[in-house]
C-alpha cells in the first residue's frame, strides 16, 4: 500500500511540476513561429544572384522589396529580375503598379505580409530580398505611425517646394530632424513634404515616430542577413553596373516612360538612374553631357550604397556576411543553416 501511495504521489508531483513549468515557457516556444528569410545589402553587391541561388537549393519565393520595382517598364533601371529567372523561382511584388499610380510602405507592408502567409500555405520558404531600408524596418516592425494628411497643409507646403525647391525644404528639415533627413536625400521630395507636414502637426520628429515603441516582432522568425563586399571594391560594381544598365537601354527606358507619365510620379521620377537620365533628355545631349550624366549616375549610385551601409548599421537583427571573404557555396550554406536551426 505504501508503495502504491509514494507512487501516486510522485506521480502528483511530477504532473504538477510539469503544468508549472509548461507555464514558465514562452508562448513563442509554445507555437514555433515560421521563419522568413530577409535578404538586404547595398546597390550591386550581388543579391539577386545570391538570392536566386538559395531560392532553388531551400524551395523559396522571392518577395521584392524594392520600391521601384513595383511599376512596370520601371526594369533596367532596377535590376529587375529577369523574366527567365522569374519563370525559375516564383517572384513576388513585381511589375504590380503602373507608373501613373501611387505606391506606400503602408501597401507593402500589407502585401508583403499577405505574400508570406500564401508562400507558408504552399511549404516554401519566403525570401524577402531588397535594399530598402525604410521598407524593410517597416516590414519587420510595421507601418510607421503618423497623423492623417491635412489637405490645406499639404497644399502650402507643396507650393512652397514649388516656389523654393526641394533643397531648401529638406535643409529645414535637417534643422528640424537631422536623423530622419539623414536617411533620405534631398530628392527624395514626397519624403521630404510628408515628414515635415507631420512636424506640423504633431510637433514630433518623423524619426521619433518611425521607431517609436518598436519591439523585435512576434508574429514571424525574421532570420536577416546584410550582404556586402568592401566599399572600394563595391564601388568598382557599381560603377560597371552603371555603365551595364545605359549599355542595356536605359535611356529608351526613361524615353518609354516619360512618355507614360513618369514625370507625374514624384518617387519613380527621383529614382536613381531615372532622375539622372531625366536631367540628360532635356540636353543637346552631347559628349559633355553624356560624360556628365555618366558621373552623376555613378555618384548618386555610391552615395547610395554609403547610405545603405549607415541604415543597417542600426539595424539590430540583421547578420552582415562579407561576399568578398565568402563565395556564394559558403555564404548560402551560412544562410540555410541558419534558417534550418534558427539560432
Amino acid at each position: 500500500m505504501n508503495g502504491v501511495i509514494e507512487r501516486e504521489e510522485v506521480e502528483r508531483i511530477v504532473l504538477n511540476f510539469a503544468i508549472e513549468a509548461q507555464k514558465q515557457i514562452p508562448i513563442n516556444l509554445q507555437k514555433p513561429r515560421k521563419r522568413v528569410i530577409v535578404i538586404s545589402g547595398p546597390t550591386g553587391c550581388g543579391k539577386t544572384a545570391f538570392s536566386l541561388k538559395l531560392a532553388k537549393e531551400i524551395g523559396g519565393e522571392i518577395i521584392s522589396a524594392d520600391s521601384m520595382q513595383i511599376y512596370r517598364g520601371m526594369d533596367i533601371g532596377t535590376a529587375k529580375a529577369t523574366l527567365k529567372e522569374r519563370e525559375l523561382i516564383p517572384h513576388h511584388l513585381l511589375d504590380i503598379r503602373d507608373i501613373s499610380e501611387n505606391y506606400s510602405v503602408v501597401d507593402f507592408y500589407y502585401e508583403a505580409r499577405q505574400c508570406c502567409e500564401e508562400i507558408h500555405k504552399r511549404g516554401n520558404v519566403p525570401i524577402v530580398t531588397g535594399g530598402s531600408g525604410f521598407y524593410l524596418h517597416s516590414f519587420l516592425y510595421g507601418p510607421p505611425s503618423g497623423p492623417p494628411s491635412l489637405p490645406e497643409l499639404r497644399k502650402t507646403l507643396e507650393a512652397e517646394l514649388e516656389e523654393k525647391g526641394a533643397e531648401f525644404l529638406y535643409e529645414k528639415l535637417m534643422q528640424l530632424d537631422v536623423q530622419y533627413a539623414r536617411s533620405i536625400t534631398k530628392h527624395d521630395k514626397q519624403k521630404i513634404v510628408r515628414a515635415l507636414e507631420i512636424l506640423t502637426l504633431t510637433g514630433k520628429k518623423v524619426s521619433h515616430l518611425s521607431w517609436k515603441g518598436r519591439h523585435k516582432p512576434r508574429n514571424y522568425d525574421f532570420r536577416c542577413w546584410f550582404l556586402y563586399r568592401p566599399k572600394e571594391h563595391l564601388y568598382r560594381r557599381i560603377e560597371h553596373r552603371c555603365e551595364k544598365m545605359i549599355e542595356d537601354g536605359l535611356l529608351e527606358e526613361v524615353e518609354r516612360l516619360e512618355k507614360k507619365g513618369l514625370l507625374q510620379n514624384s518617387s519613380a521620377s527621383q529614382a536613381i538612374g531615372y532622375r539622372q537620365a531625366l536631367d540628360y533628355l532635356r540636353t543637346p545631349r552631347t559628349k559633355e553631357d553624356f560624360q556628365k550624366f555618366l558621373e552623376e549616375f555613378k555618384k548618386s549610385s555610391r552615395r547610395y550604397a554609403k547610405r545603405q551601409f549607415t541604415w543597417f548599421r542600426q539595424e539590430p537583427l540583421f547578420q552582415w556576411l562579407d561576399l568578398d571573404l565568402h563565395d556564394l557555396e559558403v555564404a548560402g550554406e551560412m544562410v540555410r543553416r541558419d534558417y534550418e536551426m534558427g539560432i
